[in-house]
């Protein structure tokens, strides 16, 4: 499971806090919440990813594709921090 909120919101950022897995489905769900909030609007997007308890390769993947768009990672485990870098 995965669970999505948001933290803060405003006009030029949101940021949204992670917790449970990214893993199977809920990549799929983290993708849909991301484009919801990076639409036509010029919007900072930051995932707080402290309570993330497992990623999955897929999500590792899609949170790689999300750091190179400029997506700020924050609150990175030391683990999750090293399995983004590979």
């Amino acid at each position: 499971m995965l669970r999505i909120t948001v933290v803060e919101s405003s006009a030029s950022a949101v940021t949204l806090r992670m917790e449970g897995r990214i893993a199977g489905p809920w990549v799929e769900e983290l993708r849909t919440t991301c484009n919801v909030h990076t639409g036509p609007d010029p919007v900072q997007l930051y995932l707080e990813l402290e309570d993330v308890s497992f990623v999955d390769p897929a999500g590792i993947v899609y949170l790689k594709e999300l750091r190179d768009k400029g997506i700020g990672l924050h609150h990175v485990s030391p683990f999750l921090r090293e399995l983004l870098q590979e």
